[in-house]
């Protein structure tokens, strides 16, 4: 298996505090890799960390054999990672056509933006329903959906799913969940945050559990759903 990404021993800082202490992982190509752990784990981190937005202060992140962490983010986003925020971060007085546009803003293939756009259309054919609509006027859900699909505009290698379903109704996270698995299908890696780990873990490959910024466990997402301790603590059960 090709390594496409890998995070080694990085560390990362909010002011003195420090948010992660010494992460390691690895994503390889074509897989779903998931980050579950309670809140403040430092899952959200991880991903601002590997897409520049808040760069690691040590340790390294390598994207096909090319170190990456002290690059600038449209950087990142250039060279094949993009991500889709907590929050989606969806710009409220922009219809669901110019958000996704704007997700290809560093493009200049005009056919391959007009490819994507129909592919995005195709994975979620609300959003081509809602097109012309305000994406401020749209629930939760839809907004999940244009977030995932302007994150897709970039055509990524990888993709950054950052609480796919929070605050979402339980029929729309079906919904996402099993675009995400055609999202995979169609060639994307995926590196998944979630605080469900029930979904997460379901459509995963591989699951590493952080716990206060370090790696408390990693292994096959379907032997991570049968240890005591994530079933206690995460799953429910």
């Amino acid at each position: 298996m090709t390594t496409l990404l890998k995070v080694d021993d990085i560390h990362t800082f909010y002011g003195n505090i420090e948010a992660l202490k010494g992460v390691s992982l690895e994503v390889n190509e074509g897989e779903i890799v998931t980050l579950i752990g309670s809140n403040g784990a430092g899952k959200s981190t991880t991903l601002r960390s590997i897409s520049g937005l808040t760069p690691a202060r040590a340790g390294q992140i390598v994207l096909e054999g090319r170190p990456i962490h002290s690059m600038p983010p449209q950087e990142i986003v250039q060279l094949g990672i993009a991500q889709s925020p907590e929050g989606r971060r969806c710009f409220p007085r922009m219809t669901v056509r110019e958000n996704l546009e704007l997700g290809a803003y560093l493009r200049r293939d005009h056919d391959g933006i007009r490819d994507d756009l129909e592919r995005v259309f195709e994975l979620f054919p609300r959003l081509q329903e809602r097109e012309k609509q305000k994406a401020g006027t749209m629930s939760g859900g839809e907004q999940q959906m244009l977030a995932i699909g302007r994150a897709l505009m970039t055509r990524p290698r990888v993709l950054l799913l950052d609480e796919p379903s929070m605050g979402i109704a339980p029929i729309l996270v079906e919904r996402i969940y099993e675009t995400i698995v055609e999202i995979n299908k169609q060639g994307t890696t995926i590196l998944l945050v979630e605080q469900n780990a029930n979904y997460a873990l379901g459509v995963s490959n591989r699951g590493y559990v952080l716990e206060t910024g370090t790696v408390a466990l990693t292994n096959d997402s379907d032997k991570l759903r049968e240890d005591p301790e994530v079933q206690k603590a995460y799953l429910g059960t």
